[in-house]
């Protein structure tokens, strides 16, 4: 039974469950991120090519796959060369990498600000300005 509870103590750590969550909305992010190139990016620079779908752009590397064909059509059939669907992963991970950089950034700002105020000590409560008084009364005191 210790190490259920052991584990029980681990998996409930604060890290972890903030590597949890990140791990969750990171995958999220990529699937929005995998959206916008594969429907809204890619389509637009295959237009403005000539209208290429870059998804299905391979060079074959068998004999046995013919052009023109689907590009999971053509891996059924043998070996392919698959430039386009790589051209479409790096997108992705550049754009993935740019938006991860302007977040970064924009905490190194935030830090730096919060780092650059300075600090202003709070304003003393009564007790202190009663307090100060006192000191400053018996130090006016001649002492005896």
């Amino acid at each position: 039974m210790g190490m259920v509870k052991e584990f029980k103590e681990f998996a409930m750590r604060g890290n972890v469950m903030d590597l949890a969550i990140g791990i969750i909305i990171g995958a999220a992010f990529s699937a929005i991120v995998t959206s916008a190139v594969n429907d809204l990016f890619m389509p637009l620079v295959g237009k403005v090519v000539g209208d290429v779908d870059f998804s299905n752009l391979y060079v074959p590397l068998s004999d046995s796959v013919p052009s023109g064909l689907a590009l999971e059509e053509a891996r059924k059939l043998g070996a392919v060369f698959a430039w386009g669907n790589f051209v479409t992963v790096l997108l992705n991970f550049l754009i993935i990498a740019f938006i991860i950089f302007l977040i970064v950034k924009g905490m190194n700002r935030l830090m730096r600000k919060k780092a650059k105020a300075p600090d202003v000590p709070p304003a003393p409560t009564k007790e202190e300005v009663l307090l100060t008084e006192i000191r400053d009364a018996l130090r006016a005191t001649p002492v005896r």
